[in-house]
C-alpha cells in the first residue's frame, strides 16, 4: 500500500524560499534571467518594484543590471504574463509561456455586448499588432493607428471603460498579443512607453494565426506547435511542473488563482497530468496537493531570516495557502482587499510579519518598516541589512525607520 508523503507548511515554505533565492541570494555572476525564471516571472507593472524583486534575490545586482538585461542583453522580455499583467520573463522561456498562456481558456468578457470583440475580431487585432510591430518600436498612439488601419474603424471605437477614461476597443486583447508572442515592451521614448515584437532569437512564439485557441468554458482545443516545436499540451505540462517546482505543493485552485484561469479547467488539467505521471499527489497539511513527479525532497526545518519584498513580489502573490503566508494580523494589514501584493511586505521566517514603504529623495531613500511581531536582536540587525540592500538595488543610500506605514495599498 502506497503511503502519501506528508509535507508541512514549514517544509514547503523553506523549499520555496530556497528555490527563489530568498533563503540566500544568488551568487555573483548568476544571470539575472535565471533569478527571474526561478520566480516564474517578476511582476513589472511598476518596473522599480520588479527591479527590487530581482535585486533582493541576487548578490550585487542593481536596477542598472536588470535594465541592462532587459534593454541591452535582451535576456529578459517585458510583456504580458500570468493574469494578463505586465511581467519580466526570461527570453529563453518566452516560447513556453506563450504556448501555455494561449492555451488557457478565456473567461467571459467583463464588457457589455456592444463593447466586446468577437473572437474573429480579436484574432484580427492580435495579427495586426504583430504585423505593425515587426521590426519597429511604436508608441501606444502609433500602434493604435496601425491596428485600426489594418482592421477597421470598429477597432478604434473609444468604448472600453478604463481608469476613468474610454480606450479604443482593440485594447481589450492587447495582453493576448503579448501571450501570442507578437508584442512586448520596448525602451521608453521620453516618457512614453513603446511596444515592439520579440526578436525571433529571443523566443518569439509565432503569431495569432498559429496560436492555440481555447473554448470559453472548457479545455484548450488542440493547438499547433509554438515557435520551437512545443506542442500546446506538452507546454502546459511543463508549465505546471515548473510552477510546482517553485510553489508546490499546490492545488489546482492555487494554480488557477495564480494564472487567473477557470478552476474547473485547472482541476481537469491536474487530473490529466497526474494520470500521465507528470505530477504526483502529497498530503500538504491535511489537504491533497501536487508536486512535479519525483520532486519530493524538502528541507527538514522552517525558513529562517528577514526579507523585504516589494509590491507584487512573486513569492507573496503565488504563495498558498494565503492564510498561512499571512498569519494573524498580517492577513488584515498586509492584504489589500484580500489581494496579495498591494503592500510591500516584511517577511520573517518565511511568513508575512509586517509592511514597509520607501520614499526616495535624490540619492537617499527612507525605508519605513512597520513590524507586526516583536523582532529579536538578530532579526533587527537583518532588517537593517535588508534596508541597506534596498538602497543598493535602487542605487541610493537608505535610511531605516521603524514605525507606522501611513501609505495606503497600491491601486
Amino acid at each position: 500500500m502506497t503511503t502519501t508523503l506528508r509535507i508541512s507548511w514549514d517544509a514547503a515554505s523553506a523549499r520555496r524560499a530556497e528555490r527563489q533565492f530568498l533563503a540566500g541570494p544568488a551568487g555573483p555572476g548568476t544571470p539575472v534571467a535565471e533569478v527571474v525564471g526561478a520566480m516564474r516571472g517578476a511582476h513589472a507593472q511598476v518596473l522599480s518594484a520588479a527591479e527590487v524583486s530581482v535585486g533582493m534575490r541576487a548578490a550585487g545586482v542593481t536596477r542598472a543590471d536588470v535594465r541592462a538585461a532587459l534593454w541591452e542583453e535582451r535576456s529578459l522580455i517585458k510583456t504580458y504574463g500570468p493574469r494578463g499583467t505586465v511581467h519580466l520573463l526570461p527570453a529563453r522561456e518566452l516560447p513556453l509561456f506563450s504556448a501555455a498562456l494561449t492555451a488557457v481558456p478565456t473567461g467571459p468578457s467583463p464588457f457589455p455586448p456592444d463593447v466586446r470583440l468577437t473572437e474573429d475580431q480579436a484574432g484580427q487585432v492580435v495579427t495586426a499588432i504583430g504585423d505593425a510591430l515587426d521590426g519597429r518600436c511604436l508608441t501606444l498612439d502609433e500602434l493604435s493607428e496601425e491596428v485600426v488601419a489594418r482592421t477597421g474603424p470598429w477597432a478604434g471605437d473609444r468604448v472600453m471603460p478604463a481608469f476613468q477614461d474610454l480606450w479604443p476597443r482593440w485594447r481589450q486583447v492587447m495582453h493576448r498579443a503579448g501571450w501570442a508572442g507578437t508584442l512586448c515592451f520596448g525602451p521608453n521614448r521620453g516618457r512614453k512607453a513603446t511596444y515592439t515584437r520579440p526578436p525571433r532569437g529571443d523566443g518569439g512564439a509565432g503569431d495569432a494565426r498559429s496560436a492555440p485557441r481555447s473554448d470559453r468554458a472548457g479545455a484548450a482545443r488542440p493547438g499547433p506547435r509554438d515557435g520551437r516545436g512545443v506542442e500546446a499540451g506538452d507546454a502546459l505540462a511543463r508549465f505546471v511542473q515548473r510552477y510546482l517546482h517553485a510553489y508546490g505543493p499546490a492545488t489546482p485552485q492555487h494554480f488557477a488563482r495564480w494564472l487567473a484561469a477557470p478552476p474547473g479547467w485547472a482541476t481537469a488539467l491536474f487530473g490529466e497530468l497526474a494520470a500521465g505521471g507528470r505530477i504526483e499527489v502529497v498530503d500538504f497539511e491535511g489537504t491533497p496537493a501536487w508536486v512535479a513527479a519525483g520532486d519530493t525532497d524538502f528541507p527538514d526545518g522552517p525558513p529562517r531570516g528577514v526579507r523585504l519584498l516589494p509590491y507584487f513580489d512573486a513569492y507573496v502573490v503565488a504563495g498558498q495557502p494565503r492564510e498561512r503566508l499571512f498569519p494573524g494580523p498580517a492577513y488584515q494589514r498586509a492584504l489589500g482587499g484580500g489581494q496579495a501584493g498591494n503592500y510591500p511586505v516584511l517577511l520573517v521566517d518565511g511568513v508575512v510579519a509586517g509592511v514597509w514603504h520607501q520614499r526616495r529623495r535624490g540619492r537617499r531613500t527612507t525605508v519605513t518598516v512597520e513590524p507586526l511581531v516583536r523582532l529579536t536582536a538578530r532579526q533587527e540587525r537583518e532588517l537593517g541589512e535588508q534596508a541597506e540592500r534596498v538602497g543598493e538595488v535602487l542605487e541610493a543610500t537608505a535610511e531605516l525607520v521603524v514605525g507606522e506605514v501611513t501609505v495606503g495599498p497600491h491601486a
